[in-house]
């Protein structure tokens, strides 16, 4: 799936475009959903039918919405005809401002984000539905990375220093940049849809706005990303990803204190200035 600084810019500067939508058969009653997952779609022919498939079955009362952005291999097609209602933008946006987009058009109580390149069972995805039913407001894949090895990935340490920044330690590298991971409609209020667009910096906004942040389910996605770095020869997002968590870090320490909240223990710094 294609993250693009350019697509986040260009999406902060103006504001969507108009949606194209399945429409209700006639006489049909429109009924409120309890959750709506969102999945950004950039030529996911492949994976979308199954992706759409898994996220239906969440729960009983579900809508489904795609954004299509920069889609030419027919994959919004499929998904309109799964039931699915799908937002076109002919641009590649990224996947990030393409779950921004989809939250501010959701209408579900429960606003569960997932790729169109993953397949993920429903039977993973629950618990983070189920856990936001139960008061939590944002639920995140307890997904860490490889922590293991003598060098770790920047995205991996970035991760881990934004939640200690944070306060929070014990969230250790559980992350809004990694889905699966579901939020309230509280949490969706709270942080605005526009900061979705850059997940550190959300998760920033709603830890700092008093909202209850768990790591609740783990999820392996590692698996599909390393494959995907391995094709590409590297990881041509971690320059990308580690700089959105210092936008989060800019915006933390704005919004709180010099040191972010952080005592200067025995420094003195007035004498020196």
């Amino acid at each position: 799936m294609l993250k693009s600084r350019a697509g986040k810019q260009a999406w902060r500067r103006r504001s969507p475009a108009g949606a194209v939508r399945k429409a209700q058969p006639p006489g049909s009653v429109a009924v409120a959903p309890v959750v709506s997952v969102v999945i950004p779609v950039v030529n996911e022919r492949r994976t979308i039918a199954q992706v759409i498939r898994q996220a239906f079955a969440v729960h009983r009362n579900t809508e489904v919405i795609v954004v299509a952005n920069g889609t030419t291999d027919g994959s919004g097609k499929i998904a309109e005809s799964l039931g699915a209602r799908v937002l076109y933008y002919p641009e590649p946006l990224g996947h990030d401002v393409g779950r921004s987009i989809g939250a501010k058009e959701a209408k579900g109580s429960i606003v569960l984000f997932t790729d169109g390149d993953i397949v993920i069972s429903f039977k993973d995805m629950v618990p983070l539905v189920k856990a936001v039913e139960n008061g939590v407001d944002i639920a995140l894949n307890s997904y860490l990375g490889p922590v293991d090895k003598m060098s770790v990935h920047g995205v991996v340490l970035a991760k881990h220093a934004l939640n200690i920044a944070l306060s929070r330690p014990e969230l250790k590298g559980a992350s809004m940049t990694a889905i699966p991971h579901a939020l309230s409609r509280k949490a969706l209020e709270a942080i605005g849809h526009e900061h979705l667009a850059v997940p550190p910096k959300a998760q920033a906004v709603g830890i700092c706005r008093g909202l209850d942040v768990r790591a609740v389910h783990y999820i392996d996605v590692g698996r599909t990303n390393r494959i995907r770095r391995r094709r590409q020869g590297g990881d041509p997002l971690e320059g990308l990803i580690v700089g959105d968590h210092l936008e989060a870090l800019e915006w933390y320490v704005r919004a709180t204190s010099e040191r972010g909240k952080k005592p200067d223990l025995t420094r003195v710094r007035e004498i020196v200035r």
